[in-house]
């Protein structure tokens, strides 16, 4: 199957760099999709923003990020963007019910042989499909944030996703200069969150033991294990109340040993989410 034209469903945090990568590496054209037109102009501008800090840096041309911005057709009219889609990518909010109202409404207006795909990050691929009529046309395609920049795509295969829907995106995938992976089954917490979410957990917990200082905790995993960026640095960054929504839907698919430490429970209660609420386990505030 030929991929021709995309589609992004939600112009946010994801959606927007979604539709970047498919127009600057792919060279797709990208009809991104939200339902105010405040969503829509915030999600140009952070293109804009991304495209002029590579045009800065010389990494690209004028000309270049002209070509590319020529190919992103933002659109609040759902079935003007999905009627002669090839691809369509759900990015909208981490909500079942609300990606379920989507898809379904997107789907009705999509020619038959469409793919949709949800960048989710942890709601059951089957699940989700299943608002569809197609679900052997559905799989997961969770990128990671900022899409611009990270090289990781997981593919989920959902109950009845075909082996060919999984080959075409592994296809858009590369194209999109980015690395798949496939994830078999689907299963919560794909591969990547069923082993960070425990870590980030027990990091909260050395905290909540004052076993260490999160400065300390921080720089010990970075030079212990090198990863780029500590735990609690890392979780400030996705957000706690992000981060407790993934760890409740893994404690009730896989069991009680990825059960949300409660120091992670309170701080969300307290509206200490990280970076965008200004505190989290660090002052972002200056």
């Amino acid at each position: 199957m030929e991929i021709k034209k995309v589609v992004v469903l939600g112009a946010g945090l994801m959606g927007h760099g979604i539709t970047q990568v498919a127009a600057q590496v792919a060279k797709y054209e990208v009809y991104m999709r939200d339902i105010k037109q405040e969503f829509i102009d915030n999600g140009m501008k952070m293109i804009n923003d991304s495209l002029q800090r590579f045009l800065k840096k010389g990494e690209m041309t004028e000309a270049e990020v002209n070509q590319i911005l020529s190919r992103i057709h933002p659109t609040l009219d759902l079935k003007e963007a999905v009627s002669d889609a090839d691809i369509i990518i759900e990015a909208v909010t981490e909500n079942p019910e609300i990606k379920k109202k989507v898809l379904a409404e997107a789907d009705s207006y999509t020619k038959p042989d469409a793919i949709i795909a949800s960048n989710t990050s942890s709601i059951s691929i089957s699940e989700l499909a299943s608002a569809t009529r197609r679900p052997e046309k559905f799989a997961g395609m969770h990128f990671f944030n900022p899409p611009q920049l990270m090289k990781l795509i997981e593919i989920i295969k959902g109950a009845k996703t075909s082996d060919e829907t999984i080959n075409t995106i592994v296809e858009v995938t590369r194209t999109m200069g980015k690395e798949p992976v496939v994830v078999k089954k689907d299963v919560a917490g794909f591969v990547v969150n069923r082993i960070l979410i425990p870590a980030l957990n027990e990091a909260i917990g050395l905290v909540n033991e004052d076993v260490a200082t999160p400065e300390d905790i921080d720089k010990a995993i970075k030079l212990g294990l090198n990863w780029p960026m500590g735990p609690l640095t890392l979780l400030d960054y996705v957000g706690l109340d992000t981060t407790l929504a993934i760890t409740e839907v893994m404690d009730k698919e896989l069991g009680s040993k990825y059960q949300a430490n409660p120091l992670l429970r309170q701080m969300v209660r307290a509206g200490l989410l990280g970076r965008k609420s200004g505190k989290g386990f660090y002052n972002w505030q200056k």
